[in-house]
């Protein structure tokens, strides 16, 4: 009888301890779930049930946008995307608390006189970023949006400037997309030589990606740039400077894409000067879509 209670003591206490250790894994969670919900304002509601592995940032979202899904490159007459994935590394490091504007000042400088000025050296844990944050911090005298888009795509005649060029940008975009489970690597022969490829191996991914954008421009259009998420904002802006937004909207039925169409030209209609003096709005990003839409 003694044995029988000291048995039935012991699985009380057990009882017990799983209650506390699961209450505690539960404020544990909850602690996670709230420094995910205020990690940064601008991650997409789609998002929210993804592993971080599957975050994308901007420049992976224009290239996954860009790139064929089953030959697992991006088109050979393409010549703007990598001035276009440049303005998504600026932008993404403004809405992530790195980069920003210099103060207008009293004259009134035009977003595209301004010189971009490193607000924070935290690390960003993308190598491409943190690269490209390193170069804007440690130059002197800083330089402007459009100077950094041409420097850090190589496209500049001053020989000691080459240095800032960031090299191999698809390709390693196409890795870390390969890592986080979206791509995979293949070798294809294109006659005279041997190309390394990414065929789309998660289409889920990109669909949802996909679906992101035509929404953006159809059921869930807003009519205010200023109420909409600004990475998504960036997303749609950069997308079309980098002449992979027809890729979204081309599974679009004829009316639907004609209205997507009338949207985004809307959008590009704005006046960045003019948007980037609202409240809340990001000037950096105005620059780098002043910078595309000059």
């Amino acid at each position: 009888m003694t044995s029988l209670t000291q048995r039935s003591s012991g699985l009380v206490q057990r009882r017990t301890e799983a209650s506390r250790s699961s209450a505690a894994d539960k404020d544990r969670g909850s602690g996670d779930e709230d420094f995910e919900t205020h990690r940064g304002e601008e991650e997409e509601d789609d998002d929210k049930g993804d592993s971080k592995e599957t975050r994308l940032t901007l420049m992976e979202e224009v290239l996954l946008l860009g790139l064929k899904d089953r030959e697992g490159y991006t088109s050979f007459w393409n010549d703007c995307i990598s001035s276009g994935l440049r303005g998504c590394m600026l932008i993404e490091l403004a809405i992530r608390g790195r980069l920003q504007l210099e103060a207008c000042g009293m004259r009134r400088k035009s977003l595209l006189a301004r010189k971009v000025i490193c607000k924070s050296d935290a690390p960003t844990g993308d190598v491409l970023l943190d690269e490209a944050l390193k170069h804007v911090k440690e130059t002197q005298p800083p330089e402007t949006v459009q100077s950094w888009i041409e420097l850090l795509s190589g496209e500049t005649w001053n020989p000691l400037k080459l240095h800032y060029q960031l090299r191999n940008v698809r390709e390693r975009l196409a890795k870390n997309l390969v890592e986080k489970g979206v791509l995979t690597t293949e070798k294809q022969n294109f006659l005279l030589f041997d190309m390394t490829t990414h065929p789309l191996t998660n289409n889920n991914i990109k669909q949802r990606l996909v679906k992101r954008v035509q929404e953006a421009v159809l059921e869930k259009w807003v009519n205010d740039p200023h109420r909409m998420d600004k990475r998504l904002l960036a997303l749609i802006f950069l997308a079309h400077s980098s002449d992979v937004l027809e890729n979204a909207f081309s599974p679009l039925l004829d009316d639907q894409y004609d209205l997507a169409m009338k949207r985004v030209r809307q959008l590009l209609d704005l006046e960045p000067e003019g948007e980037s003096t609202k409240t809340n709005a990001n000037e950096l990003l105005w620059a780098v879509v002043a910078a595309f839409t000059k």
